[in-house]
């Protein structure tokens, strides 16, 4: 069974690399689920690693709801990434109602071709999971990466399984969420050809934050935050 590492930072790429892992499918801020890398990372990891770096791309955390300019820097990144040479595309979109978007996933596959698509986690939101599987199948999607709409791939097993039986070798059913050494062998007793994890550990690197810069407002997948106009006129209105 191979193991792919989700990989937030240039050292985490690098370990993954030198522990043994298959693939990384690299990205950043594992705190909000992951986002589209830097130009930079991307560089320095593609220019470094010789295992295959699959790349997130996800403009923002929270919903899996694009605005058109958001779907076209999506486009953009993934053009960036293949002039890069990176070996796979990960992504999702989904409509505001957490149906599959078919049409514009559909363009996310092509605009990736010749390179392979993963499907992200997006897929845990559908409540149709199966009949998702079928158009994912249908446009070309060779993973689908997910939980099995559960807060962790072991919760999940069943409807891995069941996706995995159904999916019959047309597309891999790549299990994700709370996997670690303890239950990682249970995806191998049932079968399944990969995994995936990000292995983290934590380490306290200053003593002390004095004032956080973290904002538990945004940290709401139901919404969007943008910076608003009349607030801004308002702002500079005070200031002039």
């Amino acid at each position: 069974m191979l193991l792919e590492i989700c990989a937030s930072s240039y050292q985490s790429a690098i370990n993954a690399q030198n522990a043994g892992a298959y693939r990384i499918e690299l990205c950043s801020e594992l705190a909000i689920g992951g986002i589209t890398p830097s130009y930079g990372l991307l560089k320095n990891v593609l220019e470094t690693l010789s295992i295959p770096v699959y790349v997130l791309i996800r403009p923002r955390s929270g919903n899996f709801t694009y605005s058109d300019e958001e779907f076209n820097s999506m486009k953009a990144d993934i053009k960036l990434c293949k002039e890069l040479g990176c070996h796979g595309i990960v992504s999702g979109i989904l409509h505001t109602d957490n149906t599959l978007d078919i049409e514009r996933t559909k363009e996310l596959v092509e605009l990736s071709k010749p390179l392979p698509f993963t499907f992200n986690r997006a897929f845990d939101w559908i409540e149709n999971s199966f009949e998702a599987l079928d158009e994912l199948m249908n446009i070309g999607v060779g993973r689908i990466l997910t939980s099995g709409k559960s807060d962790s791939a072991e919760e999940g097993i069943k409807l891995l399984e069941d996706l995995n039986k159904k999916a019959n070798n047309r597309l891999l059913i790549l299990p994700g969420g709370g996997i670690n050494v303890g239950n990682a062998h249970l995806f191998k007793k049932n079968g399944f050809e990969e995994i995936h994890c990000s292995a983290s550990t934590i380490k306290y690197v200053i003593e002390s934050v004095k004032i956080p810069m973290n904002n538990e407002m945004f940290f709401d997948e139901r919404i969007i935050v943008y910076s608003d106009y009349d607030k801004i006129k308002s702002i500079l209105k005070s200031i002039i």
